[in-house]
């Protein structure tokens, strides 16, 4: 089963911090990322099983809360396509694919 997982943090910084540790420690991909108030907030969305999800999120919030704090994270197993559309959303205004969408699981 597939799974997006997302994670908000304080910062830019922490952001990218999060990112490279979930990349590295679980087989997941990063999906976009949206920044708010400025990039005070700065929400990072990544897919994969659900299980390297799991893992990706936790460590992604451990190192994040090494730095400043999380804000809020989630892991969503199989998500529906109404919220895979909005995701798409995001993540075409990142990448700019026809469409606007990203490749399915």
């Amino acid at each position: 089963m597939h799974a997006i997982g997302l994670i908000e943090v304080n910062g830019y910084v922490t952001a990218v911090e999060a990112l490279d540790t979930m990349l590295k420690t679980a087989n997941v991909e990063f999906v976009t990322w949206e920044k708010k108030l400025g990039g005070r907030l700065v929400t990072i969305i990544v897919k994969g099983d659900v299980s390297a999800v799991e893992e990706a999120i936790l460590n992604g919030k451990i190192k994040a809360d090494n730095i400043t704090r999380t804000v809020a994270y989630a892991v969503i197993p199989n998500p529906h396509p109404e919220t895979m559309k909005m995701v798409n959303i995001s993540a075409g205004k990142l990448f700019k694919v026809d469409g606007g969408e990203i490749n399915e699981f």
